[in-house]
């Protein structure tokens, strides 16, 4: 994965110590076209990481001073090569802490946010080396295995349909086994 270059100066000072990032998950959503039968659902963006292979949404790390909903779309154009236009808040939380590979223990305040494409087309492309494959799924049929990212991307479905009911999600509820 592509470490961003102000975390690698942090790094260089604190090692391999725990780190608290700013970070955002962007959920695409492609709503179903007016006058569609009952039966079809939106669809989701998802990208295929590099690192796990696991399906999710474009996710990343806040710059220095850079607003969330501005990461967001960066992110998404990054990972994706689509613009996006952030409509809604789904939710705050903290994610972690995640050890990597190479010792680098990081903890992260996540903001989730629903995001349409603005651009003129909605043909995603593998944009960076984060990736291995982009696709659009069908949310009945999506390959995300990930609680916290099914939750959110439920959240976005949830938000869209039935916006003045809505109330964003505040902490990612962690599930213990019983």
């Amino acid at each position: 994965m592509a470490i961003p270059e102000f975390i690698v100066k942090l790094r260089e000072h604190v090692g391999a110590e725990p780190l608290w990032l700013p970070a955002v998950t962007a959920v695409i959503i492609r709503d179903v076209p007016a006058g569609a039968p009952f039966h079809v659902v939106p669809d989701v963006l998802l990208v295929k990481r590099a690192d796990t292979g696991e399906w999710t949404p474009p996710t990343g790390i806040c710059d220095p001073d850079e607003q969330p909903h501005v990461t967001a779309a960066r992110e998404v154009r990054e990972e994706t090569g689509l613009d996006v236009r952030v409509e809604a808040l789904l939710g705050v939380g903290a994610v972690g802490p995640v050890t990597y590979g190479n010792g680098d223990v990081a903890s992260y305040m996540d903001t989730s946010m629903r995001c349409v494409v603005s651009g003129s087309s909605d043909e995603p492309i593998v944009g960076d080396e984060e990736n291995t494959d982009v696709a659009w799924f069908p949310i009945s049929n999506m390959p995300v295995t990930n609680q916290r990212f099914r939750m959110v991307i439920a959240d976005a479905v949830a938000q869209l349909k039935h916006p003045q009911g809505f109330r964003p999600r505040m902490g990612y509820e962690k599930r213990t086994a019983q």
